[in-house]
């Protein structure tokens, strides 16, 4: 299976899809939660980035880059990269490391979604710190028990920013921001466009394809 690098608006669904290929046998690379584990594990970068996220201020390209270079140079499974690149700078370094650790079989995928269906996915969710998501708006993903967690039995939460007009600037910004970088991977002959109007079984078959 290829490597695949998921770009996706908010509540397009790449979180479920990753987990999906997860149980393929994928690994799933997430800026956020490397972040977060530095920062739990009190290492030296993980002390730094508490600090600059103290101060309001972003994480340095460049240390977001060297966990994923650690990490894809200790890793033989097919890969997930979730949260990068986010930028065109960062899909340049991104393109420099894979040349330096001979990594060309890969697929940038797009998730398409509406603005509208995204905000009906987004003001249904509740999530679980046990990491698992549902949707009352959707049957598939309704829990069994309402505000319960189907896995551990925690309360469900509805994230804070998880309301309208909140997630219309959230959804706008990404749409701005990510035009280059689809660009840039179209003019590499990399991206593929899923569109996710149909149901999760349906796109899952479709990524898979496209990976295999």
């Amino acid at each position: 299976m290829k490597n695949v690098i998921f770009i996706a608006p908010p509540s397009a669904g790449k979180g479920t899809l990753s987990n999906m290929l997860k149980d393929l046998g994928y690994l799933h690379i997430s800026t956020g939660d490397m972040l977060r584990s530095e920062i739990n594990k009190k290492t030296e970068i993980g002390n730094l980035v508490k600090e600059i996220i103290s101060k309001g201020n972003l994480v340095s390209d460049e240390i977001v880059f060297n966990l994923i270079e650690n990490k894809l140079k200790t890793n033989s499974l097919p890969f997930i990269l979730d949260g990068f690149p986010r930028t065109l700078k960062q899909a340049e370094m991104l393109n420099e490391l894979f040349i330096k650790l001979n990594i060309d079989n890969y697929e940038v995928i797009y998730l398409d979604i509406s603005l509208e269906e995204a905000l009906k996915r987004a003001l249904g969710r509740l999530t679980c710190e046990c990491g698992k998501s549902y949707n009352i708006y959707n049957e598939e993903f309704k829990p069994k028990k309402e505000g319960i967690c189907d896995m551990c039995g925690k309360n469900l939460i509805k994230r804070n920013d998880d309301n309208e007009e909140s997630f219309k600037v959230r959804f706008q910004t990404f749409i701005e921001n990510n035009k280059p970088i689809m660009d840039y991977y179209e003019k590499k002959n990399k991206l593929k466009i899923v569109d996710t109007i149909e149901g999760t079984n349906m796109v899952f078959a479709k990524v898979k394809e496209i990976l295999k």
